[in-house]
């Protein structure tokens, strides 16, 4: 699967904003690729605070990206490619503006409207204290006191991200009435399924007490909360939406898939939520969150296959998304104590780690650009910045526009081909050197990044190995992972910065960087056909 960001990924209407039509001229690229499908990013009206993420209607699309009639073209043709559509949905929270929010602040304190979300009285004399000692995800509080119809200090509110995007009170029945709705109203417009934007949230403890949550940091982003994450009641929604798709796909015989968003402690932790009646995959971020080490990634790769994979469901792996440094700048220098940072080492590393995580067993989505080898940008300007959570923490660096920025399809400057606008329009402004990161270019390369992708998606379906769910290790080599699959199907990456003998013999069938006979390069993974007498 390939997440598309909306605002990113293609301008069809020349406001420098990416929009549904855009997709529609880009489903080509996504079947010339090989992937099967792509995840929307929130294309729902909303004031744009935290770029679709703050939900004011959850039944029609936002002027900015079109309209239902462009959102149901592009279902259509994208099922004529034979590519599935997986609808990014926010269930744990909406916007300010939406107007049951807003109903709930004119009703006032004990009404109905306000048990749909968490208001609280707050502590102290005059309650001029948040409720309880909770921060928000992207910094700050996690609390906001509102002001009462009678324009009197009143209530506090919960948001878990910002003051724009308060949280829904799952404990109220008629959330989860209004949620059914919703899932049915885009399963009926033709989506494959959705993403699910905070899977381990919704819930909140009852009593709303103070969290142990060590973060001394005011500012600090993601910050830990068992207290708002990962209660147990939450599983009764997903028992509740699998139920619906399966309800579904007993009319059509097309399958409906529920993929969520779960950051939990452990690979166990995250195999409560793939249950049979619940979720058919979850993103496991141990991989993506991992150093570039050898040892690092088979621990956690061993950890998927133990926890997830062994209950009979498929791990869902993820290297990069639209929260996160992209790879190529992440492992450019792998935090290491004096390695400075080295692009090409970085690009080298992405790639091999993309070859890698397209030879395990389970699932693989990747994220927009990552084909192309896009490093993060770094040197954003700061008028530029759109992230609330810059705004939130005041820390430039912590913020998610770098990996955002609009990608680049043709020409040598800026926009390069993502918009008829001209190039100061672009929502995020791209650098110069995009130049060598073009669709049009790379595709135009036999050798390049983009190539060892569509390679590599495509032996992913011909190659009887890769349909065999074990894995076997074949090596304990420092430095280097080999494993096989099936009958004669082997994976080697070599994470070391020097090369090193090739660790079987047999027919090359891809690199991630050209390799001398009998060699596998430096920061390099390769995939064989071995015979499996030898």
């Amino acid at each position: 699967m390939y997440q598309v960001y909306l605002r990113s990924f293609r301008d069809g209407n020349g406001d420098g904003v990416g929009d549904l039509r855009g997709a529609r001229s880009g489903l080509g690229y996504l079947s010339t690729l090989g992937v099967d499908g792509f995840w929307l990013s929130p294309c729902f009206p909303s004031p744009q605070r935290d770029h679709g993420y703050d939900v004011s209607d959850y039944c029609a699309i936002d002027p900015l990206f079109g309209d239902l009639n462009e959102f149901d073209l592009l279902v259509g043709e994208a099922h004529q490619l034979g590519l599935k559509v997986v609808l990014d949905i926010v269930p744990n929270h909406c916007s300010s503006e939406h107007p049951r929010f807003q109903e709930a602040l004119a009703a006032g304190p004990g009404s109905q409207a306000r048990r749909w979300f968490h208001f609280a009285e707050g502590r102290g004399a005059d309650g001029s204290l948040p409720p309880n000692n909770w921060r928000a995800m992207f910094g700050g509080p996690a609390w906001t006191r509102v002001v009462e119809p009678d324009g009197r200090p009143g209530q506090w509110y919960l948001h878990m991200f910002t003051p724009h995007q308060p949280d829904w009170n799952w404990r109220t029945p008629e959330v989860a009435d209004f949620f059914d709705e919703v899932v049915r109203f885009w399963l009926d417009r033709g989506v494959d399924g959705f993403r699910i934007d905070v899977a381990v949230g919704l819930f909140k403890h009852p009593e709303l007490p103070d969290s142990p949550d060590p973060t001394a940091d005011e500012n600090a982003r993601d910050a830990i909360n068992p207290l708002a994450w990962n209660q147990p009641e939450v599983h009764t929604v997903w028992q509740r939406w699998r139920a619906i798709c399966e309800e579904y796909e007993a009319r059509d015989g097309r399958q409906r898939t529920l993929v969520g968003e779960v950051a939990v402690p452990t690979p166990a932790d995250q195999a409560l939520y793939l249950r049979p009646d619940e979720l058919h995959q979850a993103f496991y971020f141990d991989l993506l969150n991992a150093r570039w080490d050898a040892a690092e990634f088979r621990q956690r790769i061993e950890a998927a296959l133990r926890d997830i994979a062994s209950s009979g469901v498929p791990v869902t792996w993820v290297l990069n998304n639209h929260d996160q440094q992209r790879t190529v700048t992440r492992y450019s220098s792998n935090g290491l104590p004096g390695q400075e940072p080295d692009l090409d080492r970085g690009a080298a590393r992405a790639l091999a780690a993309a070859l890698l995580m397209l030879a395990l067993p389970g699932s693989a989505y990747l994220y927009q650009g990552e084909e192309l080898g896009l490093p993060e940008v770094t040197d954003l300007p700061l008028h530029a910045l759109t992230d609330p959570i810059v705004a939130a923490t005041g820390r430039p660096e912590a913020g998610r526009d770098g990996c955002r920025v609009p990608l680049p399809w043709s020409g040598a400057k800026p926009p390069f081909g993502f918009t008829d606008a001209e190039a100061d329009r672009t929502w995020l402004p791209q650098p110069d050197w995009f130049d060598r990161y073009t669709v049009e270019l790379l595709r135009a390369d036999g050798g390049s990044p983009w190539h060892v992708y569509q390679d590599g998606l495509q032996l992913r379906r011909s190659v009887p190995g890769l349909r065999d769910p074990r894995l076997r290790w074949l090596t304990d080599d420092d430095g280097v992972l080999v494993f096989a699959r099936g009958e004669g199907f082997v994976c080697a990456v070599n994470f070391t910065d020097a090369p090193v003998p090739a660790p079987v013999k047999g027919r090359l069938l891809l690199s991630s960087q050209p390799c001398d006979e009998g060699k596998l390069d430096a920061n390099t993974a390769a995939w064989w056909i071995v015979d499996p007498t030898c």
